[in-house]
């Protein structure tokens, strides 16, 4: 019953999605002095006017009266700004997505706690998305929660974050039948794989290791954690490993299909080869996501 449900809800899903325009009503355009009974449905106003025109906001400014309340706002078009240019990357290419582009909508907060419209822009400087385009929005882009539940239930299975993704597509029928994406599914795989491993167990991993550093000065170990203080990746390294990198170290390779801990976090071992055409084993490592920043 459960799964029935389930699939008349994802069936629902899907063919609100199959027509991007099908709004209830157009969203009317700003106007100066128009009220709104609170800042939440002033935003969720200009994103879904952005939405339907074809753009994506964010909030740009505000400003707060001596008491620190909020008393102005500006919303505007995500393209709006100035790309910052990074010298230390300066061979690496992006995407330019900083037009200065100034179409926004700029409101005050009133003496009853309401918001009134002091001024907008509607021009933008760039071409504007089509409706088919702006599902991929990252404020229009959502996972519902049965969604979750079975690609959390995937991941414990041991299923790859792409595989987990796909099942999704091949069910909905195609890429633009979803309403997110495959990074989206890996984020979340990330997220619920870190709420697995509490704080309290990285700080059991951290204090073994720090046992094993004050016992042997050569013991080496790094942890990547999150700003809630969960584990998020840890490599290791003893005296005998790295005295085997120092002298097998030329090729290096490292394996994520070995087992995974009970927080599905998989295990990698970083493994070189010896004078006698031996695996030897140079570090190891538990990962939370298979991904290129994860690796790097």
């Amino acid at each position: 019953m459960e799964d029935a449900a389930n699939l008349e809800e994802y069936s629902s899903a899907v063919n609100e999605m199959e027509d991007p325009t099908n709004m209830k009503d157009k969203v009317k355009d700003p106007e100066v002095g128009a009220i709104f009974d609170s800042l939440e449905e002033l935003a969720e106003y200009y994103k879904n006017y952005g939405k339907e025109k074809g753009f994506e906001v964010s909030k740009r400014t505000s400003r707060k009266g001596d008491g620190g309340e909020l008393k102005y706002l500006t919303l505007a078009c995500s393209r709006s700004g100035k790309s910052k240019c990074n010298s230390r990357n300066s061979l690496k290419l992006h995407p330019i997505t900083k037009t200065d582009c100034q179409a926004r909508v700029r409101a005050s907060i009133c003496l009853d706690g309401k918001w009134k419209v002091c001024s907008f822009v509607l021009e933008h400087n760039h071409e504007l998305s089509t409706p088919s385009k702006t599902r991929f929005f990252r404020s229009s882009r959502t996972i519902k929660p049965y969604m979750k539940r079975k690609i959390e239930v995937n991941d414990r299975a041991g299923i790859r974050p792409n595989k987990n993704y796909n099942s999704f597509v091949f069910e909905a029928g195609g890429h633009d039948k979803l309403p997110f994406l495959e990074k989206d599914c890996r984020n979340y795989i990330q997220k619920m794989r870190q709420l697995r491993l509490g704080k309290s167990d990285a700080t059991a991993i951290q204090q073994y290791f720090m046992k094993m550093q004050s016992s042997d000065s050569n013991f080496f170990y790094i942890m990547d954690l999150d700003q809630d203080g969960r584990l998020k990746n840890v490599f290791w390294a003893d005296a005998r490993s790295r005295a085997a990198y120092r002298e097998f170290g030329d090729v290096v390779t490292f394996d994520t299909t070995y087992l995974t801990n009970k927080y599905d976090m998989p295990f990698a071992p970083f493994v070189g080869v010896n004078h006698h055409g031996h695996s030897t084993l140079l570090g190891c490592a538990l990962i939370s996501n298979e991904d290129t920043p994860t690796f790097t």
